[in-house]
């Protein structure tokens, strides 16, 4: 993540070609209208126009697709486990297939450039491939008893589960996050994200007929009610989010009732390290892609904190402002576009808010901090790629989560001071640290209070990795073996053989 390439030559396809022609809500392998005919808009933050209308789900809709959902599972976890994966990997397939065209769609819907959202699909039917070649791998142990006796554990799926998926990558999510559940056996409800749902609704048209009615159900939703039902209703028997630290508590609080397990992926305000030893041109393109400027650093996982060596400091700078320019704010559905827009007015106006901030605090701003006023960002949510320097842990862009293409750099000389500074922090998600030096990457891989770090790399996933955060960064670990069983309960049986009294 973080590098695009724009795809000049890729072929014209029309946008509107790509929208949806289901806007309901889809469960047990039909589509719904909202029982109270509710809708909401849906915006393109590219240029500021209509994408239509799509239902606006109640408490009583939701019951209506987890009900649908409870009534597909036992078929579905009685299926053999092969034939999940047979399935899976044929779904892998159609995605791979609809890869532009659901790009363009996300491009148009959640502002990501296109040529980003190609990579988004990949990943998704990458991640689908993974679970489906793992569920023979659900597997219990025995336990010694002695003569006359097993003692045994299985892994079980856990029933319906919720899926709520966040903005930034509407699709990839949608996909890619659904894997896990299904392949362990159970049935999900998506509940997309507010800004950007069209890509979950057009997964699901592409879906029909593929995976058994009941299966995979989507329900769209505007404000909280939607969520809040899913979360809390009491035949959904785990709760998956990726979203903000707010957000992750408020399903924790919506979960607890029922004692219903969670899996958070939140908020983080990452830290990229850079010894004095590291070459100042790769830490400069680390920054740049760490940042994830293609999606204007909307994600959880972007190193928005530069920790730069005094000794490398002026010359990473300088090579970090040779490379920005690369990164232009432009139309999403443009192939050739290399940074995005913004995913609302309101998130725009607070990313704004943060950078004058900044400059009343004392950052000396190096670059961007701007609104665009190209011909091609005209009636869009853009900013420019924005860099800090002459910042402290004090600032406030130091201490909270932006979510936009804001980067702080702070300047540091004693290692103490710098691993306190970064570890400041409430979230603890990622680090990048950049060493020739073994001992010292090692040293600070494990100083630093965060659940992944990048040693020489940045931004990068790989899939088997365990990916996941600590502090309030959220619970349990995705992409990998874990991420599957999180969807499983063991069952302990004991066996004496015969049936002669003790």
């Amino acid at each position: 993540m973080g590098q695009v390439t724009a795809l000049k030559d890729a072929p014209a396809i029309d946008p509107a070609s790509v929208l949806p022609t289901r806007r309901g809500l889809y469960y047990g392998g039909a589509w719904h209208e909202a029982a109270d005919g509710r809708t909401f808009d849906v915006t393109s933050p590219g240029n500021g126009q209509s994408l239509g209308k799509v239902a606006d789900a109640s408490a009583e809709d939701v019951d209506a697709a987890v009900e649908a959902a409870r009534k597909a599972f036992p078929g579905w976890r009685d299926t053999a486990p092969l034939e999940r994966a047979r399935i899976l990997r044929q779904v892998a397939q159609i995605v791979r297939d609809n890869a532009r065209e659901l790009a363009l769609l996300d491009a148009l819907d959640c502002g990501n450039p296109a040529a980003a959202m190609v990579g988004d699909a990949a990943i998704a039917a990458a991640q689908i491939d993974f679970f489906a070649g793992l569920v023979t791998e659900m597997k219990g142990a025995s336990i010694p008893m002695g003569p006359d006796r097993l003692n045994t554990s299985v892994r079980e799926p856990l029933g319906v589960v919720a899926r709520i998926i966040p903005f930034n990558h509407p699709f990839m999510f949608a996909a890619g996050k659904s894997a896990a559940p299904l392949a362990a056996g159970n049935t999900i409800v998506v509940k997309p994200p507010e800004q950007a749902p069209l890509s979950a609704l057009r997964l699901a048209e592409l879906l029909d007929g593929v995976l058994p009615p009941g299966i995979f159900n989507v329900v769209t939703g505007a404000g909280r009610e939607t969520g809040q039902t899913l979360v809390a209703h009491p035949h959904t028997d785990s709760v998956a989010l990726i979203g903000s630290v707010g957000a992750g508590q408020g399903v924790m609080l919506g979960a607890a009732e029922r004692v219903k397990p969670v899996l958070l992926e939140l908020g983080g305000k990452n830290a990229l390290i850079a010894f004095a030893d590291a070459d100042p041109v790769a830490v400069a393109d680390a920054m740049i892609a760490g940042m994830n400027f293609a999606w204007c650093g909307q994600s959880c996982g972007s190193t928005s904190r530069a920790f730069l060596h005094e000794a490398i400091h002026d010359s990473v700078l300088g090579a970090l402002l040779e490379k920005i320019g690369r990164f232009r704010p432009g139309r999403p559905e443009n192939w050739a576009t290399t940074m995005g827009a913004i995913i609302s007015r309101q998130q725009h106006e607070r990313i704004l808010d943060y950078i004058e901030t900044a400059i009343t605090e004392g950052a000396r701003l190096v670059t961007g901090g701007r609104v665009p006023d190209a011909e091609d960002t005209r009636g869009g949510l853009f900013i420019e790629p924005t860099v800090f320097a002459d910042v402290t842990q004090s600032m406030t862009i130091a201490r909270e989560e932006i979510f936009g293409p804001v980067l702080s750099v702070l300047k540091w000389s004693e290692e103490g001071q710098m691993l306190a500074d970064v570890n400041a922090v409430d979230v603890g998600l990622t680090c990048a640290i950049w060493t020739n030096d073994l001992a010292a990457a090692m040293r600070v891989s494990s100083a630093v209070d965060v659940g992944y770090v990048w040693v020489n790399e940045v931004s990068r996933h790989f899939l088997g990795a365990p990916f996941g955060g600590v502090k309030l960064s959220g619970l349990g670990r995705e992409e990998c073996l874990a991420e599957l069983m999180s969807f499983t309960r063991e069952k302990n049986i004991h066996i004496r053989y015969g049936s002669r009294a003790v």
